[in-house]
């Protein structure tokens, strides 16, 4: 049986007061970093359980906006792992936020939809978007990512550097390397451009690690509204590809636009046979 690591509540007031006026201003959306987040020993058991690319059925994503691995729900946990993630959706952990960030009735996801365990290797990229901006299956409205990076010894060469952009996407505001217990907590909009969009450098015997945990309201201020919408892809300048999805992807469900591009192909194939 591990021994348990539990947040304490007086600890993180104290943080979230230290902090609430640097995430409420920071640019280019509002987001804090924190290092040195957790107790080294308590990370060093996650690195332990973590499973490596080939070890055990991950989701892969080998796209032109996604080269990745990532776990579905918690069956890819380990034992401390699952322990330490139920901390991060606890009622310490949901208050610590909500002191933070100042966004009231904050509730986590049991699911993991889209979080939990990432992992990228060599050569993997994510471009920069923003991300999905509603849950189905509970029905409520993303508000937060927190990002936890788990890579020891992480150098600057490696790349994979998080990236959080202005709304014009004219450039990267911050660069943020994914080292070892540095905590990211950052708004979800529909304009928090973030990403890491240049492969990987880093040996092929490395990886970047992290625990990726969502976090939601029932409603949202009015001037966050907009319609449900999958991940929105953004153009880096003097990319190509991305942006000109965008305004299509916000306004109509992902199963809508997968059948209007099966209606074109079968339109386009007719009237090849036609001719």
């Amino acid at each position: 049986m591990f021994e348990p690591y539990y947040f304490s509540s007086d600890s993180l007031s104290a943080l979230a007061a230290s902090h609430r006026e640097r995430f409420r201003t920071a640019e280019p959306f509002p987001h804090v970093v924190l290092d040195d987040f957790l107790p080294e020993g308590v990370l060093d058991r996650v690195v332990a359980e973590f499973p490596d690319p080939g070890e055990v059925p991950w989701n892969q994503f080998d796209r032109a906006t996604s080269k990745k691995l990532a776990s579905e729900g918690d069956e890819l946990f380990g034992e401390f792992t699952r322990h330490l993630m139920a901390q991060f959706n606890s009622s310490a952990f949901l208050r610590f936020l909500e002191e933070l960030t100042d966004i009231d009735g904050l509730v986590p996801d049991p699911y993991f939809e889209g979080g939990g365990l990432h992992q990228i290797e060599h050569g993997g990229f994510l471009k920069v978007h923003a991300d999905f901006n509603w849950h189905k299956r509970l029905r409520l409205d993303r508000r937060l990512n927190a990002i936890l990076y788990l890579n020891r010894d992480w150098e600057e060469s490696y790349g994979g550097a998080l990236e959080l952009w202005d709304r014009n996407m004219t450039h990267a505001v911050k660069n943020l390397l994914p080292a070892f217990n540095r905590f990211v907590v950052f708004a979800t909009t529909d304009f928090a451009y973030h990403g890491h969009p240049e492969p990987l450098t880093c040996p092929p015997d490395r990886t970047r690690r992290s625990l990726a945990l969502y976090y939601y309201t029932n409603g949202r201020p009015a001037e966050e509204r907009s319609s449900a919408h999958s991940t929105l892809y953004q153009r880096r300048p003097g990319e190509r590809g991305g942006r000109t999805r965008r305004a299509v992807e916000r306004m109509t469900p992902p199963v809508l636009l997968d059948a209007a591009r099966h209606a074109r192909r079968r339109a386009r194939s007719a009237s090849r046979v036609d001719r």
